[in-house]
């Protein structure tokens, strides 16, 4: 097997073992969480791996070629280690998931077994379920330039390059009023036009759900107060007081990059793509041949 020392694999062969599994999840912002299946605690490179978290996992399937190896790890939710609020926010999607066969009676001697991400994590009665996808997941994504009238990058990110950092275009104040993590009231927002925000985020900035993010599907006015409302609603505390960041919103159109952002020079679409009927039209022998309608 690859990667298998040849101390671990003569101590395999030689009939009587003494092998665990030991799993190291970390997460995109940094948290990390060990646990192995063992019934005492073990450490190696630098990291403590709990005896008493209740992790296990099925078998893991690999293949030779570039098939997606994936299996599950099963686990009791603990507040020690991963919390069911943690899951429901979506704090573990994509984290980085490492398995080692390991010798516990000898740490040096174990084999990096698995290495992938978590794909989708779900509660089940008092546990929690992680589908495991392996590093071969990446080469299922869809490559290579849309050829569409709107622009197909996001705002601030590599292919845009407009800095939303720039003053004018994010506010951070803290919350007035609240409404099930979908609906925040404000008296008002000086200095932003209505709908300015519309298809922007909104980032948590303090408290338990630090870190999370929505996006923004309504800014309007309504009876003299600012209402912003989300896709899909924050799932941590976001009450009264809590620090939020509005950024604006893009709806991907040339005009809006023009005027709004000024960054035109980065627009990623192609506006003077023709329409369906340009491509149906058919040559005729009097009137202007432009695709239009035929009547």
């Amino acid at each position: 097997m690859a990667g298998l020392t040849a101390a671990l694999q003569a101590h395999l062969e030689g009939g009587l073992t003494t092998v665990c599994h030991a799993w190291k999840i970390t997460r995109t912002d940094g948290v990390s969480f060990a646990f192995t299946d063992h019934d005492m605690p073990l450490t190696f490179e630098g990291v403590a791996f709990r005896a008493d978290a209740g992790l296990s996992a099925k078998a893991i399937a690999q293949t030779t070629g570039l098939s997606v190896d994936n299996t599950e790890a099963i686990g009791a939710l603990s507040d020690a280690s991963i919390r069911e609020d943690e899951i429901e926010q979506g704090r573990f999607d994509g984290a980085e998931v490492q398995a080692w066969l390991v010798n516990w009676q000898d740490v040096s001697q174990r084999w990096l077994q698995f290495r992938g991400t978590i794909g989708e994590m779900r509660r089940v009665d008092g546990s929690f379920r992680a589908e495991l996808r392996g590093l071969t997941e990446a080469l299922n994504r869809t490559l290579g330039r849309v050829y569409q009238k709107p622009c197909t990058a996001v705002l601030g990110d590599s292919a845009c390059r407009f800095d939303t950092r720039l003053l004018g275009y994010s506010t951070t104040l803290a919350v007035q009023l609240e409404e099930g993590g979908r609906k925040f009231t404000w008296d008002s927002l000086p200095g932003f036009d209505e709908g300015f925000f519309i298809r922007g985020r909104l980032d948590v900035m303090d408290g338990p759900a630090a870190g999370l993010f929505g996006l923004i599907k309504h800014d309007r006015i309504k009876d003299g107060q600012r209402i912003v409302e989300l896709w899909e609603p924050i799932k941590g505390d976001v009450a009264k007081g809590r620090q939020i960041k509005l950024l604006a919103g893009c709806n991907k159109q040339l005009e809006t990059c023009r005027l709004k952002f000024n960054n035109i020079v980065n627009f990623q679409g192609f506006p003077d793509l023709p329409g369906e009927d340009w491509v149906l039209a058919v040559p005729k022998t009097s009137g202007p041949n432009t695709g239009g309608s035929l009547r």
